[in-house]
């Protein structure tokens, strides 16, 4: 099963630059039950990897921006460490189910920005980039909580808010969600909440996955798939957020009836 998630979600990578953390997320809690934390982990790592392998695909293509590149970096870094800090202190404090109906909401909600009614300021990039950190700043801080976001909102500020062409736009995400992930994942690494296997075998499906995707990335109706891409990352977000909270209320199930049967037990001398 690892294998064939690992190969679909590359694909879509490779098509379209985005789905690496969205999709593998999901994945990870639902269908593989890894705990909330260790999925993110994992997703960066092989987020990351896909990333590194379909990079030169576009660099080789000169598509991409290195100006609007280095200024989204200096917002989303700052937002990537608060939102992984974020996630560890829920992690230990709330539980599990707290961060899966967390992660579940914002994958929903920024995905759903793919449907919503474009406001297009071609220019705003090019009069007012100084603005450009601090829209990547909450995208860092998505990043950083739940892995998704890079690709997904990445490109949604760069068509609606710079003139770049497509393939620019997917290029320069692409290299500005390997910077996050790679990041990203060194901090996962060293909090040890990173799945080995699952990793290895993720990746057994998705670098030849990522590689067909970019290869027939030029062949593929990217705007099209987009809008089943965003699709099905809102049906897995209400996915996590109808499993998290099941969970979560069976537990206080549990504690209220453990503390009905203790009562008892108490009074007695």
């Amino acid at each position: 099963m690892q294998i064939l998630i690992g190969l679909f979600i590359a694909l879509a990578v490779g098509f379209t630059g985005i789905g690496g953390g969205s999709f593998t997320v999901p994945a990870l809690v639902l269908l593989v039950g890894l705990p909330a934390e260790m999925a993110v982990g994992t997703a960066f790592v092989y987020a990351g990897v896909l990333r590194l392998i379909a990079a030169p695909f576009y660099l080789a293509g000169k598509h991409f921006h290195m100006r609007y590149l280095w200024l989204m970096i200096q917002g989303a870094v700052p937002g990537l460490l608060l939102g992984t800090y974020l996630l560890r202190l829920l992690s230990g404090a709330a539980g599990s189910p707290v961060v899966v109906i967390i992660l579940g909401v914002l994958l929903a909600a920024s995905s759903s920005i793919t449907f919503a009614p474009k406001v297009q300021y071609p220019s705003f990039a090019q009069k007012k980039s100084r603005w450009l950190p601090w829209l990547a700043l909450p995208i860092g801080i998505e990043a950083g909580f739940s892995s998704a976001g890079a690709g997904a909102l990445g490109t949604v500020l760069l068509l609606n808010y710079s003139e770049m062409t497509a393939p620019q736009v997917v290029g320069t995400d692409l290299l500005f969600g390997l910077v996050l992930a790679v990041i990203g994942s060194a901090f996962h690494w060293s909090f040890g909440s990173i799945n080995g296997d699952v990793l290895v075998q993720l990746l057994e499906g998705g670098v030849p996955g990522v590689v067909v995707g970019c290869l027939l990335a030029s062949r593929v109706p990217a705007k099209k798939l987009k809008y089943v891409i965003a699709a099905i990352a809102i049906f897995a977000g209400l996915q996590l957020v109808w499993s998290g909270s099941r969970t979560l209320i069976a537990k206080r199930g549990e504690r209220s009836t453990t503390i009905t049967h203790a009562a008892p037990r108490l009074a007695t001398p």
